[in-house]
């Protein structure tokens, strides 16, 4: 396998996960989550991500409902990641995301109890999950 750095993008219309993900090892580490207006992250800060970390992939959770069909937000989904693959020409995936926040809430929980399931660190878990259940269908 060739070796992929990842950044997982967990969307939100208010909070925008991220994590950073590497093929090589298989891991993936949270990021801080991406404050967003009606979906719209500041693109300043995802620029830098993108400077920083230098991904030949983009990866962004897809929320379908458990029966696959998509969610009311799935539009929305698919339009930032249009956006990103416009601006960043850089491989863009969608992978289903369905459970990646439960799980994220319950691995959150293992790790601390409450006081480690702020929104923000939830997302970006949740970021992390999803480009692990993304590497592990590769």
């Amino acid at each position: 396998m060739q070796s992929n750095t990842c950044l997982a993008f967990d969307f939100g219309m208010k909070s925008i996960g991220v994590a950073i993900g590497q093929s090589i090892t298989g891991t993936s580490s949270p990021l801080k989550a991406l404050h967003a207006v009606d979906g719209i992250p500041d693109w300043h800060i995802v620029n830098s991500l993108i400077d920083e970390w230098r991904p030949n992939i983009l990866l962004v959770g897809l929320p379908l409902n458990m029966d696959g069909t998509e969610q009311d937000i799935t539009k929305n989904v698919k339009r930032f990641a249009g956006r990103l693959k416009h601006k960043y020409n850089v491989d863009v995936h969608l992978h289903d995301e369905r459970l990646s926040t439960v799980d994220a809430k319950a691995r959150l929980f293992e790790l601390g109890g409450f006081k480690k399931l702020g929104k923000g660190k939830v997302d970006s878990v949740s970021a992390c999950l999803i480009y692990e259940s993304w590497l592990s269908s590769q």
